[in-house]
This record gives C-alpha cells, structure tokens and sequence, in this order.
C-alpha cells in the first residue's frame, strides 16, 4: 500500500490537531509550533476519545477527556489514566501535500 493524500500542509494550523481517516483509520495530524507535522492514532487509549479534539502543548496531545498527554513523537503517554502508547505514523510531506500510510508505522 502507498501514502494518501489526507489534506494540504496550509490546512494544518500550528499547535492544532485534524482527525483525518484513512482507510479506516482515525489519525490525528499535528503540526506543532516548530513546523513539524505528527501523525499518531486518534483514540486515547484511556478511553474512546478522539485526540484530535484535545490541546496540543509542545511536543504533546492531550485529551480533553481525561488529561492523559501523549508523545506526538513516540506515542506513549506522559501521565496517567493512560499507560497504553497510540501508533505513530509516517508522516510525507510532497509540496504542499500531507501523505500517511496507515500501514507504515515509526519505529519507536
């Protein structure tokens, strides 16, 4: 399988998470505050939030549910509730073109 097109790099405003969902699954994308742009799973593992709804601090994604922040470079959380790790996607950027493949994961 190939990386999708899921939005435009100026669709992605800084420190603001979008859920997007390919091939059925649900990915929050992150371009934090240093232009960089994250990809990780869209549901807390704490419980069954979307992420892309929460706050975005740093290198972090917190759900607005529970509080539980997640590594937007690693997946796993910083505190609790949570103590299960979201995957982290390989994020391709062609242009002004985001491309994620949900079949291709970082290795952490």
């Amino acid at each position: 399988m190939t990386a999708s097109r899921v939005c435009a790099l100026s669709d992605l405003e800084q420190d603001t998470a979008l859920r997007v969902v390919v091939d059925g699954v649900a990915i929050a994308v992150v371009r934090d505050a240093d232009d960089e742009v994250h990809a990780i799973g869209d549901v807390c593992t704490h419980g069954d939030i979307s992420l892309s709804e929460g706050f975005v601090e740093g290198d972090s994604l917190e759900c607005w549910a529970h509080g539980s922040a997640f590594s937007l470079r690693t997946g796993k959380p910083l505190n609790l509730p949570a103590y299960e790790p979201v995957p982290v996607y390989v994020v391709e950027i062609d242009g002004d073109d985001v491309l994620i493949d949900p079949n291709v994961k970082k290795e952490i």
